[in-house]
């Protein structure tokens, strides 16, 4: 067997660990990195709104991204009971559909009700209802603009403007975590 020179092997000890640092450095942070859409603007993986504020926030890895200003529902203070008290819910949920036609411009379906929600609308005799979103205006009052926060003017849902709903959906997943707090 033929004898290798000492700095031979020194030398492959040496390109192993440039390729493993290598590596390291091209694999490790691409993999800690916040998830990126197509444009190279991050993607929001959670969403927190505050009743109280009328703010929603787009956060990915634990940092906000934007915070827009939002209308609520018609009666925004305390939880959803049932349909067609013009509640907003809180709680836990997620986005479980995106509408790129809807009559509000723009749409992100929220998982409302949940289990605890409907278990609470049975104990009271009533339908939880159904159909919250994240929305825009839709066309027909898109001049309205940032003036629609003036009040809280929804059913239960969460409003925008058109041009925010536009840069929310684009960034916002269908099956991202919402959070609605009081």
């Amino acid at each position: 067997m033929r004898q290798v020179p000492p700095e031979i092997e020194i030398m492959k000890g040496f390109h192993k660990a440039g390729a493993l640092l290598t590596l390291l450095v091209v694999i490790y942070p691409a993999s800690r990195a916040t998830p990126q859409t197509t444009e190279g603007q991050k993607t929001a993986d959670r969403i927190v709104i505050v009743k109280s504020a009328r703010t929603l926030t787009l956060e990915s890895g634990g940092r906000p991204l934007k915070t827009y200003k939002v209308a609520l529902g018609g009666q925004p203070v305390g939880t959803k009971q049932q349909q067609g008290d013009h509640k907003t819910p809180e709680g836990e949920y997620f986005v479980d559909a995106k509408n790129a036609h809807s009559q509000f411009y723009m749409a992100l379906h929220l998982s409302y009700p949940s289990a605890e929600d409907r278990a609470r609308a049975r104990l009271l005799g009533v339908s939880a209802g159904g159909d919250v979103e994240i929305h825009g205006l839709g066309k027909k009052y898109a001049w309205i603009g940032a003036r629609h926060r003036l009040t809280d003017w929804t059913d239960g849902c969460i409003a925008v403007t058109n041009e925010e709903i536009e840069d929310i959906f684009r960034i916002v997943p269908v099956g991202t975590h919402v959070e609605i707090k009081p």
